[in-house]
């Protein structure tokens, strides 16, 4: 029998942060352990007279990929990849990893290979997000793998899982445009600013932000969510800032990254763990040295670490940057294949908007 609150959580993705719609062409992708909470979504396409379009994806046929395939195939992109990113009107991928570590020993040469290859689907696939052509969502299901890496039991972090998403509520869609309301209200506040500065232990970074758009990501693009976030000025970021939260990308986890910033590139990068795969990253193409992304993390369901960045990054009281793509709807002109967040807890620390105190100790004083 499935449980309620995996039922709860496939309505409030098909019905708030996707809302299909009917005829609408709707592309399931999935980790093989998420096929209940995708099994409820289908159900519900169906109901709305959409479309269902079925991916699983599976670790194990990666990681062979990557063993045995060359550079040429390695390299293939399919005209039927382009057609799908061109043809779908919603997304949603969950992820389900049973095994985080599974790719950890791929050559980190190889996959910045993959992703050169596969960046104009990236970037065709954020342009129509942009441009609301394209409904979107990434979420997660509670694993094995995933409880271990957060040092929870199963029943644990499937608690948490569904508090952070809100379906342990009477009324999760009443919470999250709840959530939505509060935020707006700081966006209202940084859409007025120019420029900001973040200021904590090892860190002091500035950078523009005049003429971008900050974005409410209420339960939407990402299911949980809780951050407002936007582009700084792709020539504008200057300084140093210390990340103190382990940044997991692709399953690789990079501990103690710093980077220095000057007009707007990261021109001196370091890690205590995993610093040659954060340089490969960070070399993958002309884009990925700059700041795509600059948010403050706002769930207060999430409160501590887990090892995974769609939570970590929503962690009440940080705030995160990604280097390479921005997001072109909040005027975002960098363009590279990754997108890679890093978070930086702000317990202590201060952000200033030109030259004004608005955020202390983890929470806008506002």
């Amino acid at each position: 029998m499935t449980d309620t609150r995996v039922r709860k959580m496939a309505e409030v993705i098909a019905e708030y942060s996707l809302a299909i719609k009917e005829r609408q062409l709707v592309l399931l992708q999935f980790e093989p352990a998420g096929f209940p909470l995708v099994e409820e979504v289908f159900r519900l396409v169906l109901k709305a007279g959409a479309h269902p379009l079925v991916r699983a994806q599976y670790q194990e046929l990666d990681e062979q990929l990557f063993r045995h395939a060359t550079d040429e195939q390695l390299s293939y992109v399919s005209d039927i990849d382009r057609l799908e990113t061109d043809a779908i009107d919603a997304r949603l991928y969950v992820r389900a990893s049973e095994n985080i570590k599974g790719l950890a020993g791929v050559d980190p040469a190889k996959r910045a290979l993959v992703i050169r290859a596969r960046r104009p689907l990236f970037e065709r696939y954020m342009e129509r997000r942009g441009k609301g052509e394209l409904a979107s969502c990434l979420t997660q299901f509670p694993t094995r793998a995933y409880a271990q890496l957060a040092g929870m039991s199963l029943v644990g972090y499937e608690e948490f899982v569904f508090q952070a998403c809100f379906v342990d509520r009477a009324d999760p869609v009443a919470e999250w445009r709840r959530v939505s309301t509060e935020q707006q209200r700081y966006i209202d506040l940084l859409g007025k600013v120019d420029r900001l500065r973040f200021e904590s232990e090892g860190t002091d970074l500035s950078m523009s932000v005049k003429g971008r758009k900050w974005i409410n990501s209420d339960g939407k693009a990402n299911f949980p969510s809780g951050e407002v976030f936007t582009a700084p000025v792709e020539d504008s970021a200057n300084g140093r800032i210390e990340f103190d939260i382990p940044a997991i990308y692709l399953g690789q986890a990079v501990e103690g990254i710093a980077l220095e910033f000057k007009d707007g590139r990261a021109v001196a990068a370091s890690a205590r763990q995993g610093e040659e795969f954060l340089v490969r990253m960070l070399d993958s193409d002309e884009g990925a040295r700059v700041l795509g992304e600059a948010a403050f993390g706002l769930n207060p369901g999430i409160t501590r670490p887990t090892g995974n960045i769609l939570f970590d990054e929503k962690i009440w009281g940080t705030v995160h940057f990604a280097v390479g793509a921005g997001y072109p709807d909040s005027g975002s002109r960098n363009k590279s294949a990754i997108h890679w967040d890093m978070i930086r807890s702000m317990k202590p620390g201060r952000v200033r908007a030109d030259g004004r105190l608005i955020y202390e100790d983890g929470r806008f004083i506002i």
